[in-house]
């Protein structure tokens, strides 16, 4: 089992759900200059596109692969704005920021919308969902985010697949933080849409985003435009007329994410990286509760793609304090987002090994020492 990379720099370490620790050679892949109108890069974003493919189990030409210049956001409201038409509705189930951030989209975009809304705790009710849905026969679209990174939540896109399928629904998954770290198939799961991006699972850079669909749903695309540098079929025809772009690609994070594609095969696909982060999650969950930290989620619901915890019950605990002390070590977490509770976030996801989670844990020992925090009991919210 690889323990540590050889291959990365001694920039500081990312415990975050994305931007992520990146391999030396991914970031080396990123220094060549390329045209975007190059044959070689064409012929890079032809087989980027038919590598993600595999890596959902679907191909061309029943599934597609649509590169979104831009962040996972833009991927997101491109397969909004562009799959749902005048005449739809979107039903989106909301357990955390990122859910809310899709009902965001549908509304500025003036899209027909019901919220399904649950603590950010909490699973979706299947028997709900499938109660709305027949209860509002004018709903043609389903959205739910797969891992909610809000929490480190990993909401059940098998049963709300299910429910989609055989109600003839259009099922829409926001796989930003899973797909690369998750198997995720998308004929056996029922997924229309999944999306997700650069700088995520499979370790590449920040610069675009890529939504995986099914044709026959793309086609319904055509006239369905909200926006120009959005058109998700406008970027799909021009990608699959000439291999080329709309408007100026991101070539350098291209090239990147190439060879973090080369680099997760090498590794031993998505089974090999998927155990890796969840042996670093096992290591962390451990080390932080022998620390006296407690979790906010309960097990059933936890992902192993970050973790919340929630802030000591000590009146000295200041995150700021504890963030800059950690930073000034080397160890980059994440700050809380829930509306209700106090707590922080620590992702265990890109060029991250046991050793990296090891001493994560030693300098937070070290930190809270110097906070002078003593732990007193604390309950789950």
């Amino acid at each position: 089992m690889i323990i540590s990379d050889f291959k990365r720099t001694k920039d500081k370490l990312l415990f975050t759900p994305g931007p992520l620790t990146t391999s030396t050679t991914v970031k080396e892949a990123a220094l060549i200059d390329l045209g975007s109108r190059d044959s070689a890069f064409i012929a890079i974003v032809q087989q980027i596109r038919q590598k993600l493919l595999a890596l959902a189990h679907v191909e061309s030409p029943n599934y597609e692969a649509v590169i979104i210049q831009g962040s996972g956001t833009f991927g997101i409201e491109s397969t909004i704005t562009s799959a749902i038409p005048a005449s739809g509705m979107l039903l989106n189930i909301v357990n955390g920021a990122y859910g809310r951030r899709m009902s965001q989209i549908a509304r500025i975009h003036h899209i027909p919308l019901i919220e399904l809304m649950y603590d950010e705790n909490q699973l979706p009710d299947l028997t709900v969902i499938e109660t709305l849905i027949t209860e509002n026969p004018e709903i043609t679209h389903i959205a739910v985010v797969h891992g909610e990174t809000t929490t480190g939540l990993l909401n059940p896109i098998e049963e709300i697949g299910e429910i989609a399928h055989r109600l003839k629904k259009t099922f829409i998954v926001d796989a930003m933080s899973t797909f690369g770290a998750y198997d995720i198939d998308m004929r056996a799961l029922k997924i229309s849409y999944l999306i997700s991006s650069s700088n995520k699972c499979i370790e590449g850079i920040p610069g675009f985003s890529y939504v995986l669909a099914k044709r026959i749903e793309l086609e319904k695309c055509k006239k369905n435009v909200r926006s120009l540098s959005l058109d998700l079929y406008d970027q799909w025809s021009g990608l699959n007329t000439n291999g080329q772009f709309r408007f100026t690609p991101p070539v350098h994070a291209l090239l990147a994410f190439n060879e973090a594609l080369i680099e997760l095969e090498n590794e031993g696909g998505i089974e090999a990286r998927a155990q890796r982060y969840a042996d670093n999650n096992a290591l962390l969950i451990g080390g932080m509760e022998k620390l006296g930290f407690t979790l906010y989620l309960s097990p059933d619901v936890r992902s192993y793609i970050i973790t919340s915890f929630l802030y000591p019950g000590h009146p000295d605990f200041s995150f700021e304090v504890f963030y800059s002390k950690l930073n000034d070590m080397g160890f980059v977490i994440y700050p809380g987002k829930l509306s209700k509770v106090d707590c922080f976030r620590i992702g265990n996801i890109g060029q991250l090994y046991p050793v990296d989670i090891q001493n994560l844990i030693d300098a937070v020992e070290k930190v809270i020492h110097e906070m002078n925090i003593v732990f007193t009991e604390q309950k789950k919210q």
